[in-house]
């Protein structure tokens, strides 16, 4: 099956794998070879058992900061909440401390996520179920507004490491998720443009991290080639994808776009911005002029008929405009991508994993 933009709904979870290697943990083999009817059933499978694989670690704890009145002393006393029981006639101490609770953002995120994903008619009546199973652990987590999620404070660390990859689908499931006129009903919107830019540029990424790391892949920063003044005051320039093969350098920006041309005066042409700012990081990141850096733009193929393979030089330097094609099997996507690198380093060698 495949999702409204025309890609394998299996190609998307062969992305998700590359983007996070959890994926090839043994407990989710199964569903890569299962077939999903939409994107959305694909993430209820994901959710149902890395959940359950997090229940099995035990859910992820973090002090509370609580108060009530107590008959014996603990953690600090609140002097004047203490009087106010004392004019009540009510012999108890007013106590403040902290608790261990499951009841934190994380959790609540996940609890939601799942919650939507169990009204949604699209899911299959078997993840509904798995999804169903789950839940009676999560009674002591509240469910979050999700237009209230702040996403960026939603911090993974050593402690909490195996909640990233289920943050990132459970945001995908909540940024989709629409609540409509009737009370209690939901509807899910299109898996946008915006969240398959995100995933397509990280899966090529760790793609290349997977089998080119002697390429050194990384979404490295270009510093200003500057004359003078001062850097301050300039943007930062964040490539998507730096590789490196001494001597030569490869910048790709890596595009996601329902239209991969734009139409200006009945004719078409690249994104004229993705063009400038492409140029930009490879002209300042070939500070000797050496010729050695080039840059592509790769977009990503969907629904379009448009396939876009172009070499041009500007001043000195390579740029390359190609079209991943995402409507096709893996394993070709795949052959794609490899080519990218025999075409810029020459023969180097694959880390076969």
């Amino acid at each position: 099956m495949t999702d409204d933009k025309g890609i394998f709904i299996q190609n998307i979870y062969c992305m998700l794998a590359y983007a996070y290697q959890v994926l090839r943990q043994t407990n989710y083999e199964k569903i890569k070879g299962e077939e999903f009817e939409n994107i959305y059933d694909l993430f209820s499978a994901i959710l149902s058992k890395g959940v359950a694989q997090l229940l099995k670690q035990g859910l992820y704890r973090t002090y509370q900061s609580k108060s009530e009145s107590l008959p014996v002393m603990r953690g600090k006393v609140n002097i004047p909440g203490t009087i106010r029981n004392k004019l009540r006639h009510r012999m108890e101490l007013f106590c403040e401390y902290d608790e261990l609770s499951e009841d934190n953002d994380f959790n609540r995120v996940i609890k939601t996520a799942l919650l939507g994903l169990v009204r949604l008619h699209s899911v299959s009546k078997e993840n509904k179920t798995a999804l169903r199973k789950i839940l009676p652990y999560f009674s002591s987590v509240a469910v979050i507004d999700p237009a209230l999620i702040k996403w960026n404070t939603l911090y993974c660390h050593r402690n909490n490491q195996n909640y990233r990859m289920l943050i990132d689908i459970c945001r995908f499931v909540l940024d989709g998720l629409l609540l409509s006129t009737d009370p209690g009903a939901h509807k899910m919107a299109q898996f946008s443009d915006e969240h398959m830019e995100r995933l397509y540029e990280r899966f090529i990424l760790e793609y290349y991290r997977h089998h080119y790391n002697y390429l050194h892949p990384r979404a490295a920063q270009v510093q200003w080639n500057l004359d003078e003044g001062r850097l301050e005051s300039l943007p930062i320039m964040q490539t998507d994808i730096t590789l490196e093969h001494e001597p030569k350098t490869l910048i790709i920006d890596a595009k996601y776009y329902s239209h991969t041309m734009q139409t200006q005066f009945n004719k078409q042409t690249f994104h004229s911005g993705n063009l400038y700012q492409i140029f930009t990081y490879v002209k300042n990141q070939d500070k000797n002029k050496t010729g050695n850096v080039s840059g592509m733009l790769l977009y990503a193929k969907t629904q379009e008929s448009v396939t876009l393979d172009c070499n041009f030089i500007l001043s000195g330097n390579k740029f390359t405009v190609k079209t991943l094609d995402l409507n096709q099997p893996f394993s070709e996507i795949k052959s794609q991508l490899d080519m990218i690198i025999t075409d810029t380093f020459g023969y180097v060698s694959k880390i076969i994993k």
